[in-house]
């Protein structure tokens, strides 16, 4: 898609085009694309039109269960399977617009322009149903337009790379696009992708690594305007090879402010540090039109040269071999609405066997933010530390063996080190780059700002974010800031609300107030000591008495229509809402105790007991949790009553998150929610579902599987109160945050199959062949709840931190007798590892990042014996500690607060 089709989407975003116009200007041939992608709906052999009679078809096959448990390799979309075209993976920092890295290993999409769209493409395409709230047949990015008919090729302006192969008095010259190569393999290891590119006639190796800095707990130098190629080129060939190479980017400084001969761009070339760029600007001649400094698109952008002895041209011409060798330095103004593109080349001689390296960086700059609630916050956070881009490309310049090294040794740890799954891996960190994505804002003053998805519903959404863990485990500062800054600042209020949309939406909802209450545990967590639990306990302590209150007959279970996120208001007592309370209680009791409140601790205390006894009894059918009406109203209003619901046991699962010992819900009825999900909500295909249960959008498709929101076992005729409300098309959809949660919850309770077969079908369906793998697809693009698909880890790991406490542990779910993967912590980052050899126990803990403070170790027992002995070295110094085993897991106690720092191993023999 060229610029100016994406200019004549303006009308589009706005919703002021109608399906007809519609189709006639853009998507005929979409809409008969859509028509191909149905089954015939008459033919698909399902015929109970009221609910289930049993569980949902599942085609599993026990050998491809049993592979999920493998270590497997990276997953790499080829281009002769056609799997490139839709690759989109974010390589820009966070809160710093959106850039994609193609599977071609081209850059694309480039939203940095600041234009608040809905989805990273605004359109509507024909649709066999009316979704939700909506009358006409259609979908837009709320609806999952772009799931169904996805995006790609979308390039507001031109950047590539292009190489001269001189080998045996041949010349060869090959652009960096799908159409030059015999074979592109794209690893999908988010954050650093790897491209490696084959073509028979050279002998050769090239491989192009696509980032942008990525450290865990680095949040400002994981928020560069920056993304970074570093080059591999390897002579497999027995005669000396000459490369040249140069790389290219089109000025297209205010694409959508520049619209008459008022307006040059203009190309420099500049220095920046020991490397050199072109710098791309745009020129206003009206002196007097100040506006242009104040749009949205007004900024610069840069290429960089990391190498030396560069060639610099202000003026690349693209059409012949002079783009190699022609170098201009001097400043080029041209007309706006005439190409001007610049470009930096190298070259290098191999002789055979020898390998070299190219590195590059594009950068950009583009200050200008603002959205309607929010009168104060106009700049990208970006411009503290940045005034131009030539300030990007000096720091990335200066700092590019330090940003390139942590980004690898990430990846390395993640990735390379682990014994998990590698799809797993994949799959459970890809939804991180929504922080790299136009779903995500970071303002001058230090706030993050999300949509719930890519220009979709305003206001760090309590009831959206909540499901997610990513951040507040790589990234805590930009959560404690929420926290304290949104959560319990400006959207608190007196009677100890939080409004669910910060500015947007002064209203609470029940779910999202319970979820930033167990925010609140996780964060001071997340912290080295308890000030900042300790600076906000006030409020925290009004936000759980808020929750308490909300028990109106004081049975411990919440019965007060709230909002929540299905939207709307339900009356009756809600077993989903009333478990997520009672875990947001009982992490407040636990706060309590910290913060040395003991009446407030007993007051939780108090309510969680009740409360979990009557859910119980009341609210658990004899095989799974339902929703009991109000006495007075009945089931007359939207509810989801004696359905089956995908989060009915969330609460549980929120828990184990946070490290909850004490069960918010009795195991055994858990399990068997947990049993009845997997038999009635999940499947391996939805097509027959979704075929006589109508007004989903379009989350998935015929053919594919998940976990459906909400199903009706009990056949009821009516079965959530109501027939005509617009939510509910909700409960026939897959929406791939709730079912993350779920698949998390599966992991933590040992439902390791359940768990990964779920994972699995949401990493199947987005695969490249189909659409993006890095857009995970609710109400838009990029949708934030999709981040829980990290919750997933941190249960396969067993993970439990407390920083102020000095507490770790580790439970691992699977591989048990040899495992190793990443952990994070309030101030440092590695590796843990566990392995049973001849009897003994080992566990290490491997320090890759920043320092781990430790008073407590907690450990599983992993043979069949309790050993007494447990030996505890920190790089080979042994240190004093005593030891206690409850049941099948240790405590290992230290006498004195350890310190592991940097590149330091705690090695544990137990046996």
């Amino acid at each position: 898609m060229t610029s100016d089709q994406l200019l004549n989407q303006n009308a589009m975003k706005k919703n002021n085009i109608d399906r007809r116009d519609f189709i006639k200007r853009s998507s005929l041939a979409s809409a008969a694309l859509l028509l191909t992608r149905f089954p015939a709906w008459g033919k698909v052999p399902y015929k109970n039109t009221n609910g289930l009679s049993g569980q949902l078809e599942k085609k599993l096959d026990p050998a491809w269960v049993k592979s999920l448990y493998n270590k497997g390799k990276v997953t790499t979309y080829l281009k002769t399977k056609n799997e490139l075209q839709y690759i989109g993976m974010p390589v820009g920092g966070i809160g710093c617009g959106c850039v994609y890295a193609g599977g071609d290993g081209r850059l694309w999409l480039w939203d940095i322009f600041n234009q608040n769209q809905t989805g990273v493409v605004y359109k509507e395409i024909p649709w066999h149903d009316s979704p939700v709230d909506r009358a006409a047949k259609i979908l837009t990015p709320f609806d999952g337009a772009n799931y169904v008919v996805p995006v790609k090729d979308v390039r507001p302006l031109d950047q590539g790379f292009a190489f001269k192969f001189e080998v045996n008095g041949k010349t060869i010259i090959k652009r960096l696009q799908s159409e030059d190569w015999d074979e592109i393999g794209f690893e999908a290891t988010y954050p650093m992708a790897t491209v490696n590119y084959t073509d028979s006639r050279l002998p050769l190796t090239l491989s192009a690594k696509i980032f942008s800095p990525f450290i865990p707990l680095d949040e400002d130098n994981s928020g560069l305007p920056a993304t970074i190629y570093s080059f591999q080129i390897t002579n497999n060939g027995g005669s000396a090879i000459k490369v040249s190479i140069t790389g290219w980017l089109e000025n297209k400084c205010s694409i959508y402010y520049e619209r008459s001969d008022q307006f040059n761009r203009i190309n420099t070339a500049e220095q920046a540090g020991e490397n050199w760029m072109v710098k791309g600007i745009g020129h206003n001649k009206n002196w007097g039109d100040y506006n242009m400094q104040l749009a949205p698109d007004f900024g610069e952008l840069g290429i960089l040269s990391l190498n030396p002895g560069t060639i610099v041209n202000t003026d690349a011409d693209l059409s012949n071999d002079t783009l190699f060798s022609k170098e201009n330095k001097e400043k080029v103004t041209q007309k706006f609405d005439k190409k001007l593109t610049g470009s930096v080349g190298n070259e290098i001689a191999l002789a055979a066997g020898a390998s070299g390296q190219f590195h590059y960086a594009f950068c950009w700059y583009f200050p200008n933010i603002s959205f309607g609630q929010i009168k104060t916050d106009n700049k990208r956070y970006y411009t503290n530390t940045f005034k131009s881009v030539s300030d990007v490309a000096a720091y990335v310049g200066q700092t590019f063996e330090k940003l390139s090294s942590q980004t690898q040794l990430w990846v390395d740890t993640w990735y390379g080190e682990s014994t998990l799954p590698h799809w797993l891996l994949e799959r459970t960190i890809a939804n991180v780059s929504t922080l790299a994505t136009t779903t995500s804002h970071r303002f001058a003053s230090g706030r993050f700002y999300g949509w719930e998805g890519v220009g979709s519903c305003p206001g760090n959404c309590t009831h959206v974010y909540q499901y997610a863990q990513a951040m507040g485990r790589l990234f805590p500062a930009l959560e404690r800031d929420q926290r304290e800054r949104v959560d319990l600042g400006l959207a608190f209020y007196d009677d100890g609300h939080i409004g669910f949309r910060a500015e947007a939406d002064h209203h609470p909802a029940i779910d999202g107030q319970s979820g930033r209450v167990l925010g609140m545990y996780r964060e001071h967590q997340m912290s080295t000591d308890s000030s900042f639990l300790a600076r906000n306990w006030p409020k925290t302590k009004m936000a759980v008495q808020y929750i308490i209150n909300q028990d109106k007959d004081g049975d411990g279970m919440l019965d007060t229509p709230i909002e929540n996120t299905l939207d709307a208001k339900w009356p009756g007592e809600i077993a989903w809402l009333v478990g997520l309370c009672l875990a947001a209680v009982k992490a407040g009791q636990l706060m309590a105790e910290e913060m040395n409140d003991p009446q407030f601790a007993a007051t939780c205390k108090e309510f969680v007991t009740k409360g979990r006894a009557n859910m119980e009894s009341q609210l658990f059918n004899g095989e799974y949790f339902i929703h009991k009406p109000d006495a007075k109203l009945g089931k007359t209003v939207l509810g989801s009553y004696n359905t089956c619901h995908i989060d009915q046991v969330y609460g549980q699962s929120w828990a184990f998150q946070v490290g909850i010992k004490e069960r918010i819900i009795d195991k055994d009825k858990t399990m068997s929610a947990l049993r009845a999900l997997w038999k009635y909500n999940f499947t391996t295909d939805v097509g027959p579902y979704i075929q006589t249960h109508k007004g989903g959008r379009g989350y998935a498709l015929p053919g594919e599987g998940g976990i459906i929101m909400n199903t009706n076992p009990q056949n009821d005729p009516q079965p959530y109160g109501t027939k005509d409300a617009w939510q509910l098309g909700y409960f026939n959809e897959c929406m791939s945050g709730f079912e993350h949660q779920l698949a998390s919850h599966y992991m933590a309770e040992g439902m390791t199959d359940e768990s990964l077969i779920a994972t699995r079908t949401i990493h199947d369906r987005y695969h490249a062949a189909k659409r993006n793998p890095f857009n995970e697809v609710e109400c838009s693009d990029h949708y934030a709840r999709a981040m829980a698909s990290y919750n997933t880890f941190i249960t396969a790991c067993g993970f439990e931190y407390h920083g102020p406490k000095g507490y770790l542990r580790f439970s691992p779910k699977l591989n048990r007798d040899n495992f190793k993967a990443a952990f994070t912590s309030a101030k440092g980052w590695g590796a843990y590892s566990q392995v049973l050899e001849k009897g003994a126990q080992i566990h290490t803990i491997e320090l890759k990042y920043g320092s781990l403070e430790l008073l407590t170790l907690s450990l599983d027992k992993l043979g069949h014996k309790t050993p007494n002995k447990v030996t505890v070295t920190i790089n080979n110094q042994p240190v004093p500690v005593t030891h206690q085993w409850d049941n099948d897991v240790v405590d290992i106690n230290f006498n004195n607060r350890v310190t592991v720092d940097t590149n330091q191993v705690l090695y544990v023999r137990i046996g």
